[in-house]
């Protein structure tokens, strides 16, 4: 299914190959969600003295039977050194790099657009096996500025989890040492956790 598609531009020229991939993505998630009404997607390049790593700022905007799901890839942070390392690079090289960071850009927004869908489509589902079976676990590791972490299992297993897999938008809320409730599921790299709800306590409370 052919999912109606709105991609805009801002502070970067309008590009056919950028926004056929974005339609290629948006076709990828009505696999996981048929019911997908509409999709509008924004590929930005936030004013230069706001970035020093990947420059694109990526949008993703779902519009669903009853609700939404919005995704910010926010610009990714890397440390001044690697920056500097890039400065020196030919322009044909900076071009190179350039579409490289697109595409990292793009992949991790719509990986984490088909997450959030999940998740969707489980609560609207009201998946019996995820409300009967909830894991606990603490955040072991946090990545705040990347918007990952890792949970720690009464197994002593790391799982990670995406801030887009944490529900009512609470990843900001988390710190390592948080208690959680989720549900596991298989990602492309292995067990991930998803719909990841904090607790409200910690260790030794």
């Amino acid at each position: 299914m052919r999912i109606p598609m709105q991609v805009t531009f801002r502070n970067l020229s309008y590009s056919d190959a950028v926004a056929a991939r974005v339609q290629r993505e948006a076709t990828k998630l009505g696999t996981f969600y048929q019911r997908i009404l509409g999709c509008r997607v924004l590929v930005e390049v936030p004013h230069r003295h706001h970035v020093v790593g990947n420059p694109f700022h990526i949008r993703v905007d779902l519009t669903l039977p009853g609700g939404t799901v919005v995704v910010n890839q926010a610009p990714s942070l890397y440390a001044s050194g690697q920056r500097s390392e890039m400065e020196e690079h030919t322009k044909s090289d900076e071009v190179a790099a350039s579409h490289k960071c697109l595409d990292v850009a793009l992949r991790e927004a719509f990986n984490a657009a088909r997450r959030r869908l999940q998740d969707y489509a489980r609560c609207q589902r009201g998946d019996v096996q995820v409300a009967e079976r909830p894991l606990r676990g603490h955040v072991s590791r946090l990545f705040p500025q990347k918007g990952y972490g890792y949970i720690k299992t009464a197994d002593a297993e790391e799982i990670y989890f995406h801030r887009n897999s944490v529900l009512e938008g609470r990843f900001k809320d988390l710190t390592v040492g948080s208690e959680v409730i989720f549900a596991e599921e298989q990602g492309e790299q292995g067990p991930q956790a998803s719909t990841v709800r904090a607790s409200g306590r910690h260790p030794g409370h």
